[in-house]
């Protein structure tokens, strides 16, 4: 599932390699469509994308094309959790920053995160 939208960008998080193939960097929106309570929602680069907000300041307005993505995982115990993401496919903005359009092509499929194991939570 595909979306857009845009905010002021409120934090930006260190790249974080998950196995020897795999890395993610988050980001942090402040969504405003009501000012008197702003959202602030977490997106996240992958793979060879986790550049892509080096283009960007803090207090810079980004518009992120995005995919809701959704995890079912099972622990040892047999409890039952989900996780969401929203994987970043193309960040645009003005600003500070000066940053361009910039489109991201899907990830090829050994760019997704390995299966969880009992032992692994997928955050």
């Amino acid at each position: 599932m595909s979306m857009t939208t845009s905010g002021r960008l409120h934090a930006v998080f260190e790249t974080k390699q998950i196995t020897e193939r795999f890395q993610k960097r988050e980001f942090v929106l402040e969504i405003a469509e009501n000012p008197n309570y702003p959202q602030y929602v977490a997106f996240e680069l992958t793979g060879d994308r986790v550049g892509e907000i080096e283009q960007f300041r803090v207090g810079d307005t980004v518009e992120v094309d995005f995919s809701l993505r959704g995890r079912e995982w099972t622990s040892r115990q047999g409890e039952v959790r989900y996780f969401n993401s929203l994987d970043v496919r193309a960040l645009r903005g003005q600003g500070s920053g000066g940053g361009q359009a910039r489109a991201a092509e899907d990830p090829p499929a050994d760019d997704e995160p390995p299966p969880f194991t009992d032992d692994d939570v997928p955050f």
